[in-house]
């Protein structure tokens, strides 16, 4: 049998004491020695810790906490995106990075099929004509047939695809490289090719992550090439969005609406102007958060935690240089027993 392995964990999980701290984590703490730290302390509770469970996602601590990361050898983040990880020592050295895919896919596919049905069926008009007691009846528009621009062929893109096909939209994905017949995607362009793909979607759907190559993609030029009758929707990363050029194509009605759930800054300030915009949905970072995800978080760390400490390996192994699990082919990493 592999030698199991005794580890000191320590759990990032929130700013201040006053944070929420992961649930039903009995199991966890009955395998390792926890320990549960803030951004203040998380640098004490990381000397001597060889695992670092990463609970909070807007947390960038270990940027600060890295000299004394010294045993560090795997960081599990409870989130599909890792960049608040990947500082450099993590990137440069063998240092194993693991995120929670599979949890938050088919729920944000979920929100990103609800909010083309608000925009849709106008529902935001509809609520707004209630609160008056108004009655005005209007025409809406078809869903089925609509064309849908995925940009993100990772496992939220695809379980987006898959949601947005079954109800009748006409997909189109853009990724790394361009191919025909994807299961999910349909045709998938180029992302080099995305302006050209734009002024054909009636809804342009970000599921990408957050890179160098990614950061400000939506910006005055790509907003530019959109239907002014299309709709932008965001549950990607905040930084894929310009959001000074959004809000003045909204403005200016270049382009119908936004749906967006990750901002520049979180949380989005008060006097944003997207708060008050009528053909904007403002959503909380919430788009994959359902009834009981918490738990699943958890179990999905507790399980890697089991296989790190009997050296088998590790489930969604995230390829640093690019900040995302590449496939569930080249996902798996021995652990560090």
């Amino acid at each position: 049998m592999p030698e199991t392995h005794a580890s000191t964990v320590a759990v990032l999980y929130g700013r201040t004491a006053d944070a929420e701290k992961p649930p039903a984590m009995q199991g966890i703490q009955r395998a390792a020695e926890v320990r549960y730290a803030t951004d203040e302390t998380l640098g004490d509770a990381l000397d001597g810790a060889d695992v670092l469970f990463v609970w909070d996602f807007n947390s960038t601590a270990l940027f600060d906490a890295w000299p004394h990361a010294g045993a560090l050898r795997w960081v599990h983040a409870a989130s599909a995106g890792v960049n608040h990880v990947l500082t450099p020592g993590v990137v440069d050295g063998d240092i194993a990075v693991t995120n929670s895919r599979g949890i938050f896919d088919e729920p944000m596919a979920e929100y990103v099929l609800g909010v083309i049905l608000a925009f849709a069926k106008d529902l935001a008009g509809t609520v707004r004509l209630q609160a008056e007691n108004r009655w005005k009846h209007r025409e809406t528009e078809r869903v089925t047939g609509a064309r849908a621009l995925v940009v993100g062929t990772g496992p939220i893109g695809r379980a987006i695809g898959r949601r947005l096909r079954a109800n009748g939209l006409v997909v189109t994905g853009v990724g790394r490289t361009a191919r025909s017949g994807d299961p999910d995607l349909g045709d998938v362009v180029a992302f080099a090719d995305l302006p050209d793909a734009l002024p054909d979607a009636d809804y342009v759907v970000l599921a990408a992550p957050l890179t160098d190559q990614t950061r400000g993609m939506i910006d005055t030029a790509t907003l530019a090439r959109m239907r002014p009758t299309a709709r932008l929707i965001n549950v990607g990363r905040g930084p894929l969005v310009r959001e000074d050029d959004l809000v003045t194509a909204l403005a200016h009605r270049r382009i119908a609406g936004a749906a967006l759930d990750v901002f520049e800054a979180e949380p989005l300030p008060a006097d944003s102007p997207l708060w008050t915009m009528d053909n904007v949905i403002v959503s909380p970072h919430m788009s994959g958060d359902v009834i009981g995800w918490r738990h699943e978080l958890v179990e999905l760390f507790a399980d890697n935690l089991a296989r790190y400490g009997d050296g088998q390996p590790l489930r969604n192994l995230v390829d640093k240089s690019r900040g995302y699990v590449r496939s569930e082919a080249r996902s798996e990493q021995r652990g560090q027993g």
